[in-house]
Order: structure tokens, then sequence, then C-alpha cells
């Protein structure tokens, strides 16, 4: 009997590395609600590439294919749910992680609350108690001292508000003072000038009478 080419030996056993590569397929996808965990899906995953890597080297080899495939299958998805398990333990972790930190940050957050609020609590009775203490005569005293304090307050904000009035008009008075003498130096300039010319043009001679013609 003629034994089989490689290739027919893989040919004959493309059925069953549909059906591992199905299986891998389903692991992917999972639950249509629930996601796969990466153990199922690193499983699929090797055995899908290792049913193909077995069968094409047992091919190679001029083994039984079939047998390559499943050994390659089962290699394959130790392997692939090994990695899977890894992966699925660091995530694990890291969600234990968080969940403790937003545990931990909320328990914070609520005894702060609580801290806030007793020591307001603790406030208010310490004010309720002292309340007991005073007369009707010393709250008086004290609003008349408020009145007073306020009332005087006021008339030191009057005395500074009139000293920098005072103070701004002196500065706009001698800016107008020196915008006058600047404009009476100007003036006077301009008149001593004119007087000049017209004295100036006063003492020229004045023109010879004219010589009449002798009579014919």
């Amino acid at each position: 009997m003629v034994p089989l080419q490689n290739s027919d030996r893989f040919r004959h056993c493309r059925p069953l590395v549909a059906v591992i590569t199905a299986i891998a397929v389903l692991g992917f996808s999972g639950c249509s609600s629930v996601a796969p965990s990466k153990t199922a899906t690193g499983a699929g995953t090797g055995a899908a590439a290792g049913a193909v890597v077995g069968g094409l080297g047992a091919g190679a080899t001029g083994g039984n294919s079939s047998t390559g495939i499943l050994a390659g299958a089962a290699a394959g998805a130790i392997i692939g749910g090994v990695v899977g398990m890894v992966k699925d333990a660091k995530e694990r972790k890291e969600q234990d992680r968080l969940a403790q930190e937003r545990a931990y940050q909320q328990e914070l957050a609520r005894k702060r609350a609580e801290e806030a609020k007793r020591k307001a609590e603790i406030e208010e009775e310490l004010a309720v108690t002292q309340g007991f203490r005073i007369s009707d005569m010393e709250l008086a005293d004290a609003q008349k001292k408020v009145e007073s304090a306020t009332e005087r307050l006021q008339r030191l904000k009057d005395e500074r508000s009139a000293a920098f009035n005072k103070k701004r008009a002196l500065d706009e008075a001698n800016e107008r003072l020196l915008a006058t003498e600047a404009e009476i130096a100007r003036m006077e300039e301009e008149l001593a000038r004119l007087k000049s010319d017209d004295a100036a043009a006063g003492a020229q001679p004045a023109p010879a009478p004219a010589v009449p013609a002798p009579a014919p």
C-alpha cells in the first residue's frame, strides 16, 4: 500500500483541526452576558495553536497526524491555561487592591464626617453651657461696647477720608496753579514781543515832503 503524502495526511486531519478550532472560538466567545476568564481564553487559544502545530509537526515527521493534533492541543491548552491563569491572578490582585483602596477611602471619609459631627456637637454644648453663665447685664454691656467701637471706627474712617480728600484737592490746586502760571508767562512773552515790534515801527523817520515842480 502506498503511504500517504504529508499533504494528504494533513487533508485527512482537517476535520479534527476544525473541531478543535471551533472549541477554541467558543472559549473566546463564552457566554453573551459574562466575559470569559483569561484562563479559558488562554486554554482555547493554546489548544487551537497547539493542534495546528502538532498536526503539522506530526505530518512533517511521518507520524500520526491525529495523535500529533491531540497532543499539540493538549499541550497548548495547558500552556495557554497557565498563561491565562497568571493573567487572571494579576487582574484579581489588582481588583482586590482597588477594592481595598476604595473601602479605605470610604471608611476614612466616614470617620472624618463622624469626627466633624462630634466636634460640632461638643462646640454647641459648650456654647449652651457658657450661655447659661451670661447675664443680661453682661450681654447689654457687650452690645454697648460693640456700638461704641463701631462709631469710633466710622469716625476714624471719616477722618481718614477727609485727609485724603484734602491731599487730593491740594494736588489739583497745585496742578491748576502751575498751568495758570505757565499760561501767564506765555502771554507776557507774547505781549512783550508785540510791544517791541510796535515801538520799532514808530521809531522809523517820516518820509520827506514832496517838492513842487517849477512853473513853466
